[in-house]
């Protein structure tokens, strides 16, 4: 299976509905209590975009990219509106937003993180689909403009020289979530005035 670098249409993804999944085993005890067992460390994102559909060329378009795509087969980059940067919603992207690791003296290559933080607790997540043109990256607080390249197909930020030992490194950035179809059947109905709808059009995220 082969990933396409390429962006399912914001206009459709921005009236999409879909969020975050994980899978908890529950087991009910005879006394009632309950054991919980987290099946997955991360979660999974699951769209249906069907929703964003407002017109006959929308429809058009998803068909082409499903088409393009070979249904299930190929992965590609998919915007979720809900959470698709580095800052809070109202907030504009710094380079101070996500710590991305600490400098040794010899590492070159961060990986780009964001972290969800609620009271005492935090999960990480890994961005391996940033948005080029959009990262931005310091060591301590001091933006780098220069120094630094980024592979936007995987999310690793590489130094030319390696952060001195215990600097921060830290990144701003947009970031797309790597999905694919969750069907090999796109099922559109037609009505009388030609225009066209579908059910549903299931994405699934791809966990590498």
């Amino acid at each position: 299976m082969a990933f396409h670098e390429v962006r399912f249409p914001d206009n459709i993804s921005r009236g999409a509905r879909g969020g975050p999944e994980r899978r908890t085993q529950i087991v009910e005890l005879a006394s009632g209590d309950e054991e919980r067992n987290a099946s997955w460390v991360n979660s999974r994102r699951r769209f249906d975009v069907a929703y964003g559909i407002r017109r006959s060329d929308d429809l058009a378009a998803v068909v082409a990219f499903f088409e393009a795509r070979n249904g299930r087969l190929h992965g590609f980059r998919y915007k979720d509106w809900a959470d698709y940067k580095s800052s809070l919603p109202s907030l504009a992207i710094t380079p101070t937003d996500q710590q991305i690791g600490t400098g040794t003296g010899s590492l070159t290559t961060f990986q780009l993180v964001k972290r969800y933080t609620s009271g005492a607790q935090s999960w990480t997540r890994t961005i391996v689909k940033p948005v080029a043109g959009t990262v931005q990256v310091a060591l301590g607080t001091v933006e780098q403009l220069t120094g630094w390249t980024l592979d936007a197909t995987t999310g690793f930020v590489t130094f030319t020289a390696a952060p001195g030992n215990g600097v921060i490194v830290r990144a701003g950035f947009e970031f797309d979530v790597s999905v694919r179809f969750d069907t090999d059947m796109l099922d559109v109905t037609l009505d009388i005035e030609r225009l066209g709808s579908i059910t549903s059009i299931p994405l699934l995220e791809i966990r590498r």
